[in-house]
């Protein structure tokens, strides 16, 4: 009976959320466990077969990481962001374009509904600029998205799931490295996207980032606002495109859990939900 009861419960939500679009970014263990990936791929399958339109965004941060590595390239962060100079952005395009969206998309193709494969550079699809890190730091070649033509998306999402990479050109041209918490933000913002998704390696926004048991389950953006001026690390530029998205009309942002399985499904359709849910200011 818990099967049926599960299924009962998921109705109302498949209700309300059908037709809607979901703008999900895709990375962490999610992204790297084999059992995961494969979850990660049957579910946004289900999402598309129960009526949502996923569009899903990626990184690729420690695949990347890897090849860097063996090339005995430096890796640096600042303030969550790679800094990429030329050499980084084009190791980027290759692992990102070439290597992970392809994966990506073969997993999905082969549960059950077709997708297509998507860059920054395709139709022109983001327009970025150069920006700094959180203090002025020159970062390199790292974009900030300043347009982003959503007609590619449509056109694509009409007959399949769109699976984006982050990566971008400016307006000369120049290839640029684009953190994927943001194109994520930027699209749910473009595509008027009912929730957008972030999977990451913690249980949400933690009170105390060394206690996972502290999640903050739901918050207003202007809490968030509040907070992250004094906030390191991974965590902020997701809290940062959660703001972003909800003051660009995306009704809810969600920071969840990728390493629990089918942590997408659990979100979007049973009452308890996980993670950290960012809804517009009250």
């Amino acid at each position: 009976m818990r099967d049926v009861g599960t299924l009962l419960e998921a109705l109302p939500y498949i209700r309300e959320f059908h037709g809607k679009t979901v703008v999900i970014k895709y990375g962490g263990a999610a992204m790297n466990d084999p059992a995961l990936r494969e979850e990660f791929a049957r579910d946004v399958v289900i999402l598309k077969y129960v009526g949502l339109n996923p569009i899903i965004v990626h990184g690729g941060g420690p695949d990347i990481t890897r090849y860097m590595q063996r090339l005995d390239m430096p890796v640096e962060f600042v303030g969550g962001l790679r800094v990429s100079d030329a050499d980084t952005v084009e190791i980027a395009k290759m692992v990102l374009v070439g290597k992970v969206n392809k994966d990506i998309v073969a997993r999905i193709n082969r549960h059950g509904q077709p997708a297509v494969g998507l860059s920054g550079d395709d139709g022109q699809l983001f327009r970025v600029s150069t920006t700094t890190g959180p203090g002025g730091e020159d970062i390199g070649f790292v974009g900030k998205i300043d347009r982003v033509d959503i007609g590619v998306i449509n056109h694509i999402a009409e007959d399949y799931i769109p699976v984006i990479a982050s990566v971008g050109a400016d307006r000369d041209g120049r290839s640029h490295n684009v953190n994927a918490d943001e194109a994520a933000g930027a699209i749910a913002r473009a595509m008027g996207a009912y929730k957008v998704i972030f999977l990451t390696d913690v249980p949400g926004w933690l009170r105390d980032p060394s206690d996972p048991d502290s999640v903050i389950s739901e918050c207003g953006a202007d809490e968030v606002e509040a907070a992250i001026e004094t906030m390191q690390g991974g965590m902020r530029p997701k809290l940062q495109a959660c703001v972003e998205a909800i003051h660009g009309g995306v009704t809810y942002a969600h920071i969840i859990d990728g390493r629990l399985p089918h942590s997408l499904l659990l979100e979007l359709f049973t009452d308890a939900g996980i993670g950290t849910k960012v809804r517009p200011a009250t």
